[in-house]
C-alpha cells in the first residue's frame, strides 16, 4: 500500500504567480479552502520555522474549524514543505472535526514546474506517525482528499485568470 497521496494540478500561469498565491494571505484569502466558505486569517508568516493560521466557517453556519500549518522549507518559486494540522484557536492540535480517526498531522510537499508559460504543481500529502486506525482512515479518504484540493485548486485557477 502507498504511504503517500499525490495530486498534480497544471495552472494556466507562471510559477512565480501560482507561487505567490500561496505565499502571500492577500491571495491565499480568495482562493484557499472549501467553496463558499468563510476563511479569516489569524497569523501568516511564510517563512521556515514560521506559521499559517487560519479558520475556515462554512456557508451554512456550521461549526469553524481551524487550521494549523508550521513551514519546515521554502524555496522561492520551487517548493514549499509544512506540517498542517487542525487546531484550536490558540494553535494547539486537535481532532479532525470529521473524523476522530484522521492523523494527527500531515506532512505536505509542494513542488512547482514551469513550462510554457504553464506551472505544473504537484501536492504530496503523508500522515505523520499515524496509528494503523490513522493510516487507514487517510487512506480510505483518498478520493475525498483529491476531491477537495482539485476544487480549492480549481478556484485558484479560476482567482488566477483576473
Amino acid at each position: 500500500m502507498s504511504t503517500q497521496m499525490e495530486i498534480t494540478y497544471t495552472f494556466n500561469a507562471p510559477r512565480e504567480l501560482v507561487f505567490k498565491a500561496f505565499t502571500e494571505s492577500q491571495h491565499l484569502r480568495n482562493w484557499w479552502g472549501p467553496k463558499g466558505w468563510d476563511f479569516q486569517v489569524a497569523k501568516a508568516d511564510f517563512q521556515p520555522g514560521g506559521v499559517f493560521h487560519y479558520s475556515q466557517k462554512p456557508a451554512d453556519g456550521g461549526d469553524i474549524m481551524w487550521v494549523k500549518f508550521e513551514y519546515s522549507e521554502i524555496v522561492t518559486s520551487e517548493k514549499i514543505v509544512y506540517t498542517s494540522f487542525f487546531s484550536d484557536e490558540e494553535g494547539n492540535v486537535v481532532r479532525a472535526p470529521f473524523d476522530a480517526n484522521w492523523p494527527l498531522k500531515t506532512l505536505n510537499t509542494l513542488t512547482f514546474i514551469e513550462d510554457k508559460g504553464k506551472t505544473t504543481l504537484t501536492t504530496i500529502i503523508v500522515p505523520v506517525s499515524p496509528t494503523e486506525e490513522e493510516y487507514k482512515t487517510f487512506f480510505s479518504s483518498r478520493e475525498i482528499v483529491q476531491d477537495g484540493f482539485s476544487g480549492t485548486y480549481d478556484q485558484l485557477a479560476e482567482y488566477l485568470k483576473i
